[in-house]
């Protein structure tokens, strides 16, 4: 027996963590929904303080009346009086103590309404005071969470084994090998035809004075002395001169 509440008290600290990581997890929508809860029992507030408002001032009306009932019947029982009419007039005068009665609970239960409407005014104006200041904290919080979203996120990508920037940095170098393989086999490749390609072949040519290249080279040359100004001991040749 004693195994088994231990195993039960571990079932339900396990339980307890559970639901307590689920709460710390989802802690600002908790929050958010505690301040919707929270202004949703203030409207009801209101209304509830509406209706009383209402009682007061219908408490407050039927005291006017009853005042002018209990003063018009007093003012009957003194006519009465002054026409002899003492029973008439005690039999009124009941009527205004029983209008008087009525008017003493009515003067209790407005009484008893003002109380109500000035507590319930002064809860939902520090109710209101609070959400406003729930709503603000909410507001740094998310602000705060994204914050840390946002650093979590730069930490992710600059530290740790098989970051983001980390795996960025190794793709760009990996690029660039290749780019470096290409260009070095590219030029080994013209290296390898200047030496035994088609290449080679035509500068042993050249070099030897064979071939278009050869005989471009030789034509140019030729060119270009033919416009060579003459010596200065030497006398330009006239124009029909043989050369």
């Amino acid at each position: 027996m004693s195994v088994l509440r231990k195993l039960v008290t571990l079932m339900r600290s396990s339980v307890r963590e559970i639901g307590e990581s689920v709460v710390d997890a989802n802690a600002i929508r908790v929050y958010e929904q505690e301040i919707v809860d929270a202004r949703h029992n203030v409207a009801q507030a209101r209304g509830d303080l509406t209706m009383v408002m209402a009682k007061e001032m219908q408490s407050a009306r039927e005291i006017e009346r009853l005042r002018g009932e209990a003063a018009r019947f007093e003012t009957l029982a003194l006519e009465a009086l002054n026409k002899n009419e003492a029973a008439l007039a005690e039999e009124v005068a009941g009527r205004v103590a029983e209008i008087e009665a009525e008017l003493d609970e009515q003067t209790k239960a407005h009484a008893t309404y003002a109380i109500q409407v000035a507590k319930l005014k002064e809860l939902i104006k520090g109710a209101d005071a609070k959400i406003r200041e729930y709503d603000r904290q909410l507001a740094m919080a998310k602000t705060t969470e994204s914050v840390y979203r946002a650093t979590r996120s730069i930490a992710d990508s600059v530290d740790g084994t098989g970051s983001k920037l980390l795996s960025a940095k190794e793709s760009l170098e990996r690029i660039r090998q290749r780019h470096e393989d290409l260009a070095d086999r590219m030029l080994a490749a013209e290296q390898l035809d200047r030496e035994i390609g088609s290449k080679a072949l035509e500068a042993r040519l050249a070099a030897a004075g064979i071939g278009a290249e050869a005989d471009r080279k030789a034509q140019i040359m030729a060119r270009i002395r033919a416009r060579q100004a003459p010596p200065a001991n030497e006398p330009a040749a006239a124009p029909g001169d043989p050369a």
